[in-house]
C-alpha cells in the first residue's frame, strides 16, 4: 500500500474519517500529505562526515574555553596547527559551522524536530554555537550598554532576530527564552574573565580556567541540566595578597550569573550590574559590621535614627555578594555568617524578623587562611561552608617571574582603561620609564594596584620610583628632626613609622606584623600620618 493510502487507512481505523464527514477528500489528502512529510522528516539523518564535525563542535562548546583541551579541539576542528593564532582558528571554525548549517537550511533540514534523539542533540548544540557567534558582536554591545546604564535593565534590541532564528531551527518559545539567557551569560562570563584578567603566565591561565569552572562547573552540560538554578549553594573563597586582583576576580564571578530573559518586555529581568554587590569588611569598625551585613531597624542602637537594609537583603536571587577581607571580622560575626550559609536566613539588628538570603557568597582574604584557622581567628566551620571552591590569585611578583612579558599585557590593559583606547606609544613610554626606575628587579609589593598608580603617575610626571623615594626620604627627615628637637609626640611618631613601612612593603598586614599592631590600627595610623595630613591639606 502507498504511504498516503496507508495514512488514510490509519485515519479510518482511528475513527477520524467518519467523524469528519463534512470534510472533502481533497482536504484529507492535504492532511495526509502533511503527516507523511512530517513522518519522513523525523527520520532525517545527517551524514557521517557532518556527524563527526558536529560531534567535535558539541564537545568544544561544552569545554572550558581557557583550557588546553579546548585548544586541542580548536586545532582539530579548524584543521590547522598551533602556529595559527587563536583568533584565526576560531574564525575558521565559525565559518565551517556556518557553512554546514546554511547547507542544511538550503535543503530544508535545519530543524531539530526532524531528527532522532542522537542527531537532534548534536544539531541543537551546533545551532546554538552558530547563533551565539552570529550575534556575538551584539551581545558584547549590550554588555557595554548595560554597564553604562547601571542598575536599570536596558532593552535588548536584537532579541527578536535571535528568537526568529530559534523558531526556524525548531526550538520552542520556552527553549528560546532559556537558551537566549544562557548565551548572554556565556558572553558575559567570557567578556569579564578574558578582558578583565589578562596575562600569559601559567598562573593567570590557571586562574581564568578556574573562574570559568566556578561559573559553569567543569562541564557546562552538567550546569545546563542540573545546576543553573542552584549556584547559590556554591560559595567561593578567594585568596591572594593585597592589590593582586581578587576584586576583579570576584566581579567576574558575580556579574556572570544566570539572569532570566523576559521576552514580552525585551529585557533581562535584572541588570548584571545590580546583581553584584561588594562589601570591604575592613573599612568598618566592629560596631557597624553587623549593620552593614544584616541591616538594622530604627532605634536598634544609639544613632540608628532610621532603618537600614544590609547587603544580604539587597542581594537578589540571581545575584552574588563579595565579602572582602573576611579574615578581619570577629568570631561572633563569623558565627552569624555561618548561620546565613547553613539556613539561608538572617535577622536585622534589633529585629526578630527572619529574612531569606537568596544569593551567592564570594569571600576573600589576603591573610594566610591556614594561620588564621590555626590561631582560632577564623572558624573552621565557617571555612568549610565557604570553601566549595578556593581560588588563588597570584601576586604580580610571581606573574613576572613566570613570564616577564606579563608586564606588557598589564601595561596595555591599564593604559587602555585610563585613556579609553589602545595607545601603543603610551605603553612604550610607561614601559621605558619603569625600566629605568624602579627597574626590572623591583618586586612590586603593592601588586597590580601599585602598578596602576605607577602608570598614572608616569602619565602625569614621567617618573615613578624616584618620587616615591623622595617622599619617603622627606618623611624620614621630618621624623628625625622631630626626635632631635623633642617636638614630636608619640602618636605622630607611630603614624609616621607605619607610613614609612607601608611605603616599603605595600601592605597593611606586613606593617601590622612588624609593629605588632592591629591591622585597623595600622590603617588609621597611616591615614593620620604626617605625610597624608600634608597631602590632604595640599588639596584643600
Amino acid at each position: 500500500m502507498a504511504p498516503i493510502g496507508l495514512l488514510f487507512k490509519l485515519l479510518q481505523i482511528n475513527g477520524l474519517w467518519k467523524h469528519e464527514k463534512n470534510l472533502d477528500r481533497d482536504r484529507w489528502t492535504k492532511y495526509a500529505r502533511f503527516l507523511y512529510k512530517f513522518c519522513m522528516k523525523t527520520s532525517d539523518r545527517i551524514s557521517n562526515q557532518d556527524r563527526s564535525f558536529f560531534h567535535l563542535l558539541s564537545e568544544a562548546a561544552a569545554t572550558n574555553p581557557f583550557s588546553d583541551d579546548y585548544r586541542k579541539l580548536q586545532l582539530k576542528i579548524a584543521d590547522c596547527d598551533a602556529s595559527i593564532p587563536p583568533e584565526e582558528r576560531l574564525q575558521r571554525i565559525v565559518a565551517r559551522a556556518g557553512e554546514k548549517v546554511r547547507k542544511l537550511e538550503s535543503e530544508g533540514r535545519a530543524d531539530i524536530r526532524c531528527y532522532g534523539a542522537g542527531d537532534r542533540e548534536l544539531l541543537r548544540r551546533a545551532f546554538l554555537f552558530d547563533i551565539y557567534h552570529r550575534f556575538l558582536p551584539r551581545f558584547d554591545r549590550h554588555i557595554r550598554d548595560q554597564a553604562a546604564a547601571g542598575e536599570k535593565p536596558v532593552r535588548v534590541p536584537f532579541h527578536e532576530d535571535v528568537f526568529a532564528v530559534f523558531n526556524r531551527r525548531g526550538f520552542s518559545l520556552n527553549e528560546a527564552n532559556l537558551y537566549f539567557a544562557f548565551l548572554n551569560q556565556i558572553c558575559r562570563a567570557f567578556f569579564f574573565i578574558d578582558r578583565g584578567l589578562v596575562g600569559r603566565c601559567d598562573s593567570m591561565k590557571k586562574l581564568r580556567r578556574h573562574l570559568w569552572n566556578n561559573v559553569f562547573t567543569s562541564d557546562i552540560r552538567v550546569y545546563e541540566r542540573y545546576l543553573w538554578r542552584r549556584m547559590e549553594d556554591f560559595s567561593t573563597m578567594l585568596l591572594g595578597p593585597t592589590g593582586s586582583g581578587k576584586g576583579t576576580a570576584a566581579a567576574a564571578i558575580g556579574q556572570s550569573g544566570f539572569i532570566p530573559f523576559d521576552e514580552k518586555r525585551g529585557v533581562f529581568v535584572e541588570s548584571y550590574v545590580a546583581t553584584y554587590k561588594c562589601l570591604n569588611l575592613s573599612r568598618f569598625p566592629e560596631s557597624l559590621i553587623e549593620s552593614e551585613l544584616f541591616g538594622h531597624r530604627k532605634g536598634a542602637f544609639t544613632g540608628a535614627v532610621e532603618a537600614h537594609d544590609g547587603i544580604l537583603s539587597r542581594c537578589s536571587s540571581h545575584g552574588a555578594i563579595f565579602l572582602d577581607e573576611i579574615g578581619d571580622v570577629s568570631v561572633p560575626v563569623q558565627i552569624k555568617l555561618l548561620n546565613v550559609l547553613q539556613e539561608r536566613v538572617f535577622s536585622p539588628v534589633g529585629s526578630h524578623e527572619r529574612l531569606r538570603f537568596h544569593g551567592r557568597i564570594i569571600a576573600a582574604t589576603n591573610k594566610p587562611i591556614d594561620e588564621l584557622r590555626a590561631g582560632g581567628q577564623f572558624r573552621n566551620d565557617l571555612f568549610y561552608r565557604l570553601c566549595s571552591d578556593i581560588i588563588s590569585v597570584p601576586s604580580l611578583k610571581q606573574r613576572i617571574a613566570e613570564d616577564p612579558a606579563e608586564m606588557d599585557d598589564l601595561l596595555a590593559l591599564i593604559v587602555r582603561r585610563i585613556i579609553g583606547e589602545d595607545a601603543p606609544e603610551m605603553v612604550e613610554l610607561v614601559r621605558g620609564t619603569l625600566g629605568k626606575s624602579p627597574g626590572s628587579t623591583y618586586t612590586w609589593p603593592g601588586n597590580v594596584r601599585e602598578l596602576e598608580q605607577a602608570v598614572r603617575r608616569i602619565l602625569l610626571t614621567r617618573d615613578y620610583q624616584k618620587e616615591s623615594i623622595n617622599a619617603q626620604a622627606n618623611l624620614c627627615t621630618r621624623l628625625q628632626e622631630g626626635l632631635a628637637e623633642g617636638s614630636i609626640d608619640a602618636e605622630t611618631l607611630i603614624s609616621g613609622y607605619c607610613a614609612l613601612l607601608y611605603e616599603r612593603y605595600g601592605t597593611y598586614e606586613e606593617v601590622a606584623r612588624r609593629t605588632n599592631l592591629d591591622r585597623r590600627t595600622v590603617k588609621s595610623r597611616i591615614a593620620g600620618s604626617p605625610r597624608n595630613r600634608d597631602d590632604r591639606q595640599s588639596f584643600s
